[in-house]
């Protein structure tokens, strides 16, 4: 279970990340509510499976699944640019959470 709930925190770190961004400098009152909302859940998810998991694992997956949505909502939204070398280190990325899972 505490993986399933730390994959989902994950994700509510990419959906926070967003809403800062959307937020203007917390200008905008719906993306600063979004932005609070899944901050405060992103958190309490990740400390939930800190009770369960290693402190460094869990850590390190949930950063690596808020960086990596990220990055991918920044693309698909044209934020950023999308490159070869940008999909081939978010799947390095990627490659190393499942390898700390696989070790955990």
């Amino acid at each position: 279970m505490a993986w399933i709930i730390l994959i989902a925190s994950g994700m509510l770190e990419a959906v926070w990340a967003a809403a800062l961004a959307a937020s203007r400098g917390f200008g905008r009152p719906r993306p600063t509510i979004v932005f609070g909302v899944a901050l405060v859940a992103s958190m309490a998810g990740l400390a939930y499976a800190m009770t369960e998991l290693p402190t460094g694992t869990a850590y390190a997956v949930w950063v690596g699944i808020g960086a990596t949505l990220t990055v991918i909502w920044a693309m698909v939204t044209g934020a950023e640019r999308a490159s070869l070398v940008r999909i081939l280190l978010l799947l390095l990325l990627v490659a190393s959470v499942i390898g700390l899972k696989v070790v955990s």
